[in-house]
């Protein structure tokens, strides 16, 4: 999947607030150049287009997919587009970056992942949770089998304020398929998954909830979008088990709002017969070695990591450039979708969905 040159052209399709923390990270890679953006807002397009510095602003994502000297596309619009703009860049040849979730449902998902083998570009979900230093350290543990046999893990977002600027497209179904579920509880799913090293479910049972947004309660600060009273009808907390086919259960909470004692939790933490660990911060648990020995916390944060860059743009344009391998496959980014899938249907049919 090596690039034929050694500088990297990106468009972006979005100009949300999203964008700017992209644009400037593929900026600070010495071979990442930001090209173009693309936004039916003209005037939110070339607010970011005049901070980052991009020399073509389009009202049309179709406009920039035809510009020959773009090379990759990162998309970061409402979640209903993803796909579909997914496959028009991959079918005017551009590799593509998709900011999570990857689709609105696991048969419109495999669809792009199709195509651009098919095409044979480069694909991949933006899931940045991963690249983080101590995502990295504690992955690296399980790589060694240092956990012994990982029999439960546990993921959670919680935050006690924290839906996106009510009346915007983040709280409307149609438009963003799911709420914190899609949002955050995705993150930590995912990165539950990567960190076990475990992508093969076998039964979900879950249940989503919307208890606070439809009564205007729990906004909080993210979010760009202007408001125009679309509907609040998606959840903001929701609950999940996860069966997996090695016999390891993983349990995922996650809300834009709920009453608890701190205003966010987050963390991934794994439990094994040899250790256990926390993912933030990254903590081991152990038993200490001798008869007298006392039990262990370790923090890890002196551990070397491998991706010293921390980030899903650089190992995208590394990848492209035929020195890092892909970190988020498509194959496990469509693992992921169906878990959503599952815990949807689950919530509406309160039944347990099998999925192998």
């Amino acid at each position: 999947m090596k690039a034929s040159s050694s500088t990297i052209n990106f468009g972006l399709i979005g100009a949300g607030a999203i964008s700017w923390s992209a644009a400037e990270a593929i900026k600070k890679h010495a071979n990442g150049k930001v090209l173009a953006i693309s936004d039916p807002n003209a005037e939110r397009a070339r607010e970011v287009a005049g901070h980052i510095k991009i020399e073509k602003v389009y009202a049309d994502a179709k406009e920039l997919f035809a510009n020959p000297d773009i090379n990759a596309v990162y998309i970061a619009t409402p979640n209903k587009f993803h796909a579909p703009l997914a496959k028009q860049a991959l079918t005017a040849g551009k590799h593509v970056i998709l900011e999570k979730p990857f689709a609105m449902n696991y048969p419109e998902a495999k669809q792009v992942t199709d195509l651009a083998a098919k095409k044979k570009l480069a694909f991949t979900v933006g899931m940045n949770q991963r690249f983080n230093a101590d995502s990295q350290r504690v992955r690296q543990l399980v790589e060694k089998k240092f956990f012994g046999e990982i029999y439960h893990a546990k993921a959670y977002w919680r935050r006690r304020t924290g839906i996106p600027k009510l009346g915007t497209w983040f709280g409307n179904k149609e438009l963003a398929g799911a709420g914190s579920l899609y949002d955050i509880g995705v993150h930590m799913l995912d990165l539950c998954l990567y960190v076990t090293g475990n992508f093969e479910p076998v039964s979900v049972s879950g249940q989503t909830y919307t208890k606070f947004g439809n009564r205007g309660l729990g906004e909080g600060g993210w979010g760009n979008s202007e408001k125009s009273n679309i509907k609040f009808d998606v959840d903001d907390f929701a609950s999940a088990f996860i069966r997996f086919a090695n016999g390891t259960t993983v349990t995922l909470d996650t809300s834009w709002a709920c009453h608890q004692a701190d205003a966010n939790r987050d963390n991934v933490e794994i439990f094994g017969t040899e250790a256990g660990a926390s993912v933030r911060p990254a903590k081991l648990y152990r038993y200490g070695k001798g008869e007298f020995s006392k039990y262990e916390v370790l923090d890890l944060d002196k551990t070397p990591v491998a991706l010293a860059h921390q980030c899903r743009f650089h190992n995208f344009i590394n990848h492209l450039l035929g020195k890092e391998k892909l970190v988020v496959t498509p194959t496990q980014a469509l693992t992921v979708q169906k878990i959503l899938d599952a815990i949807a249907k689950s919530s509406k049919t309160g039944k347990e969905v099998r999925l192998a």
